[in-house]
């Protein structure tokens, strides 16, 4: 871990410390922060305020800059990853777990950006909560601030997204029904076929009855996702052997090769944990520099 990091990891951890009323997209002082205002952690790491337009709501994501976006004397405009937290999670985990992700940054020469997902929004537009639009949000409006206000490049082409868990589902789904945003998505010991995980994460509050509703469930479940699209974003599946998702992840890869959609898949030794997480973000983060055209 570079002495940079090692500042950024205590830094963060002080800030988690001074900002626990922050979380859902609070400031400090317990009000709603403005929209579009910046908050400066680091040079490179900015805490920014982004505004739903359907729920209403203004909720906090991390952006974390490459060292050449200052440095450059010809301003040069960036790719973007989106990165996903899991359920019971918030945006600034990424930050405190992998801190790392300030190297990563600067190495592939693009921005990373981890937006709120709530603890579980499981990234829906929820079809019986409409206070819960977690898929628009992430897909169009928080896309659509980091264009405004940073130096990013155009279209789906330098654009990704991927996540653990919660947000592996997340990613995987908003990269398979919107491909006019991200060209590449990933998932990290994903929660790819929701009938599985009936009476856990509150799953229920979003989709009814698992039982009743059964359709509901598989419909919006990415194993099922995967046989109502034509085309896939390049893409990446990682998840661990010990994990009790590993059957379903399976079933998402065998899926694609029947569907003859290319596709990265990978299994290793590992639980669902986040020792795997903080390994298995560095393999896809190094795969989407590939992607942009940005690996070294």
């Amino acid at each position: 871990m570079s002495k940079r990091t090692w500042i950024f990891f205590f830094a963060t951890l002080l800030f988690i410390g001074l900002a626990s009323t922050c979380r859902e997209g609070k400031s400090d002082n317990g009000d709603r922060p403005e929209a579009g205002v910046v908050l400066t952690l680091d040079s490179l790491v900015k805490r920014v305020a982004i505004r739903s337009s359907t729920m209403g709501q203004i909720f906090n994501a991390h952006v974390i800059l490459p060292e050449s976006y200052y440095l450059d004397t010809t301003p040069l405009f960036y790719p973007v990853v989106y990165l996903l937290h899991g359920y019971g999670g918030h945006f600034d985990d990424w930050f405190s777990r992998v801190p790392e992700l300030v190297d990563y940054a600067t190495s592939y020469n693009y921005i990373i950006v981890t937006p709120e997902g709530l603890t579980n929004s499981w990234y829906f537009d929820s079809p019986l909560d409409s206070n819960s639009t977690f898929r628009t949000y992430i897909s169009q409006d928080v896309p659509a601030y980091i264009d405004d206000f940073f130096r990013t490049k155009p279209g789906p082409q330098s654009r990704a997204i991927t996540g653990l868990s919660m947000g592996g589902h997340g990613a995987l789904s908003i990269g398979l029904r919107h491909p006019e945003w991200f060209g590449a998505a990933g998932s990290m010991s994903g929660v790819l076929y929701l009938p599985d995980v009936v009476g856990q994460f509150e799953l229920e509050k979003h989709l009814g009855d698992p039982v009743a509703d059964s359709l509901r469930w598989q419909g919006y479940s990415v194993l099922n996702l995967i046989d109502s699209v034509r085309t896939v974003p390049q893409l990446i599946i990682d998840c661990g052997t010990d994990d009790f998702l590993i059957q379903a992840n399976r079933r998402v890869h065998d899926t694609l090769l029947v569907r003859n959609f290319p596709h990265t898949y990978i299994e290793r030794p590992g639980g669902h944990a986040w020792n795997y997480w903080s390994e298995a973000v560095a393999y896809q983060l190094q795969y989407f520099a590939r992607y942009f055209g940005n690996g070294r």
